[in-house]
């Protein structure tokens, strides 16, 4: 069985591959953050909308046999992208590097990434109990 191919495990492996370029990404603005005219990077956030389009295109559409049956229901402004921030201040040689900004960002990744792990793990020791492995 490969566990690759099931698309919470999917999920998972691309968000944990996204944590772990954003934190490559933060480290190298904390090592810039003497550099004049540097400017902090950062990706931009994982659309969730975008990681299951493709599930939700090959899927069983919802459909009315009758007039009197409910109309699913879909709300487009459930769903927003964020606006891109301004920096906090910008020192006299021109570097915009935050430091306190930064090591938040590195925080929040790491967090991100530790939940991440644990829900895989946490995925891989209930499929070992549903084929009786676990102990």
């Amino acid at each position: 069985m490969d566990l690759s191919k099931s698309p919470i495990f999917s999920l998972m492996g691309r968000r944990m591959s996204w944590l772990s370029q954003r934190q490559t990404v933060l480290a190298h603005n904390i090592s810039n953050a003497d550099t004049p005219d540097f400017k902090p990077h950062d990706l931009t956030k994982a659309s969730f909308r975008k990681m299951v389009s493709g599930a939700t295109e090959s899927s069983v559409k919802m459909d009315r046999t009758r007039a009197s049956h409910i109309q699913p229901v879909r709300r487009d402004d459930d769903f927003r992208a964020d606006k891109v921030k301004e920096t906090y201040e910008t020192a006299l040689a021109g570097n915009s590097v935050v430091l306190e900004e930064q090591l938040m960002k590195v925080s929040e990744t790491q967090g991100a990434y530790n939940l991440a792990t644990n829900l895989y793990r946490k995925h891989v020791k209930m499929l070992k109990l549903a084929i009786g492995q676990e102990r």
